[in-house]
């Protein structure tokens, strides 16, 4: 078992949040195989399942998973159902006007178009996306026409009922249904987006960002991190 650093100053952080609050609710989406999902019995499960209950082991922190739907995640983080966002959310500056981010626990990963045809012209054709997602305001930028959709599975079943020309997405979570589905295929070029998925938390909770940052970096520090970042295959390592 690899040993465990954390910093003096970081033990303290956990100390005094600890004694503040006895549980922190852990808040994901659970639609986002493989960064999260909810597997046969209804629990929580996938990369940041196994990375969140890591990070509150070396936290020494209580924490409880809860479930919200992608629309409304941020909102409901700031009005308190819980205490962090760990969902595949990427770091942007306009999200960061209004909640706090940890330093990133993935690099930046490319977004990619998958299709029924690689001929498709995603630079002017219509384009499904995710409500909310790095991928619906690039494309809501660009020449593309944009069809949002609550869900990650609507955004595909956009593409394979004919509602839309393509989706842009994280590529991590295209590729096994591209795999899978002879039908779909990746088309046009990778989409560099966003500055790495970090841990969100409100602009009040300066201690709990910093005690997951300190135990983000323990697990950059040793290796672990890189190697459960393979294990689910959701990005390139650091």
């Amino acid at each position: 078992m690899k040993k465990l650093i954390l910093s003096t100053a970081a033990l303290a952080f956990t100390a005094s949040f600890a004694m503040a609050q006895d549980v922190v609710r852990m808040g994901t989406e659970g639609a986002y195989p493989p960064w999260n999902f909810l597997n046969d019995a209804g629990e929580v499960d996938g990369f940041e399942r196994e990375l969140g209950d890591e990070l509150c082991k070396r936290a020494e922190l209580n924490c409880e998973w809860v479930t919200n739907e992608w629309d409304s995640i941020i909102p409901n983080l700031v009005s308190g159902n819980y205490d962090v966002i760990i969902a595949g959310m990427s770091i942007t500056d306009e999200r960061d006007e209004v909640i706090d981010f940890t330093q990133n626990y993935t690099p930046p990963d490319p977004s990619a178009y998958a299709a029924m045809s690689d001929d498709v012209d995603v630079e002017n054709g219509v384009i499904a996306a995710q409500t909310g997602t790095i991928q619906a305001g690039y494309i809501a930028d660009s020449g593309a026409t944009l069809i949002e959709f609550a869900s990650p599975e609507e955004t595909l079943a956009a593409v394979r009922n004919g509602e839309a020309d393509a989706v842009l997405a994280d590529k991590s979570f295209l590729v096994p249904f591209v795999d899978e589905d002879p039908d779909l295929v990746f088309t046009g070029p990778d989409v560099p987006l966003g500055g790495g998925v970090g841990m969100g938390v409100r602009e009040s909770d300066t201690e709990l960002r910093e005690t997951f940052d300190a135990a983000i970096q323990s697990m950059k520090d040793d290796g672990s991190l890189n190697e459960m970042i393979t294990k689910w295959d959701v990005s390139s390592t650091f």
